[in-house]
């Protein structure tokens, strides 16, 4: 978010003063800014930004979290919803230019979750990987889901047989204490014998059972870039991760890449993984992704229709609606 961007939040009228408290303890709690900053940011006077601040935290707007829904963000979210045809979005306030997204996004996509998990009707959670997963679950507060069940969509050995550092499944179990079933298989095969041999152990036969079975996917998002997930992690080759994008790839699924459309490659790549490529039948399936990188996979997943829900942040947000 600009500056120019911002600075209007000050001198338009329909921005109601609740709601600029809101986000100047946004900014200040979340974002880390001083007054200074967020008086810059929000085009306003220091004493206004202090001012705002402290009406956040009498008003009771603050619980390290924000406790008020953003008009703006709100608007992005109807806008999101009827753009791609999605059943859920949730858009976090931005925390201002050059920050890393996932600062904003994590705390802000984490009470949503704890609401699916205190919910009393017991249901089975697919879980994706990533790094982006594994800030959020950090924010969980613990919640008594014990009724539910979590289940990967995704193995969780690499390459070299060490453990995938970003499997963010135990982490949602110690928050929920639901009953969880990891996908103990690497994250792809080597040729069509090992897929064949991985996919038919007894406990990896029945995880991807489970997780086609799943009421509801919980995903991160993978760019094509050079700095692409599946890359830098080491699960594609530099002459692999060519090929994907000469094809057409721009991002990727747990694992499975996908072209501008939305449609998934018909790569050698893609019939090498293990997990569940998703959405499986009518399953819905709901993504946390922000931030220029994720741009190109976040349009082209929700184009293609992957995805039906989305957590993001207010830039994120309004680039996909505008372009």
């Amino acid at each position: 978010m600009t500056k120019g961007n911002v600075q209007g939040f000050a001198e338009d009228s329909d921005v109601s003063p609740r709601d600029l408290a809101a986000r100047a303890a946004w900014l200040s709690f979340v974002g880390g800014m001083t007054q200074d900053q967020i008086a810059q940011e929000l085009g306003i006077s220091r004493q206004r930004a202090q001012r705002l601040v402290a009406r956040a935290s009498a008003e009771g707007l603050i619980r390290v979290r924000i406790d008020h829904p953003i008009a703006r963000c709100l608007e992005l979210e109807r806008d999101l919803k009827a753009r791609f045809g999605l059943e859920a979005a949730w858009v976090s306030p931005g925390i201002g230019a050059g920050a890393d997204p996932l600062i904003g996004l994590a705390p802000f996509v984490a009470p949503v979750l704890e609401r699916f998990f205190e919910e009393t009707q017991p249901k089975t959670f697919a879980l994706g990987t990533g790094r982006t997963l594994k800030t959020v679950v950090e924010h969980l507060r613990i919640v008594d889901g014990a009724h539910h069940k979590l289940v990967s969509l995704i193995g969780n050995v690499a390459p070299d047989g060490s453990a995938s550092f970003y499997e963010v499944i135990m982490r949602f179990a110690e928050k929920t204490r639901a009953k969880h079933y990891p996908m103990s298989a690497p994250v792809s095969a080597r040729d069509d014998a090992e897929l064949v041999l991985y996919r038919s152990l007894p406990h990896v036969k029945a995880s991807r059972a489970l997780a086609k079975s799943a009421d509801l996917a919980i995903v991160g998002i993978g760019q094509m870039g050079d700095d692409a997930p599946l890359y830098v992690d080491g699960f594609l080759t530099a002459e692999e991760l060519t090929d994907l994008r000469a094809a057409g790839g721009v991002g990727e699924i747990c694992g499975h890449i996908f072209d501008g459309a939305g449609r998934y490659l018909d790569h050698p790549v893609n019939h090498r993984m293990v997990g569940v490529q998703v959405p499986v039948q009518k399953m819905p399936v709901y993504c946390v992704a922000a931030g220029d990188s994720k741009l190109p996979a976040l349009r082209a997943a929700l184009g293609g229709g992957l995805l039906s829900g989305v957590f993001t942040d207010e830039r994120t947000a309004r680039d996909l609606i505008l372009q």
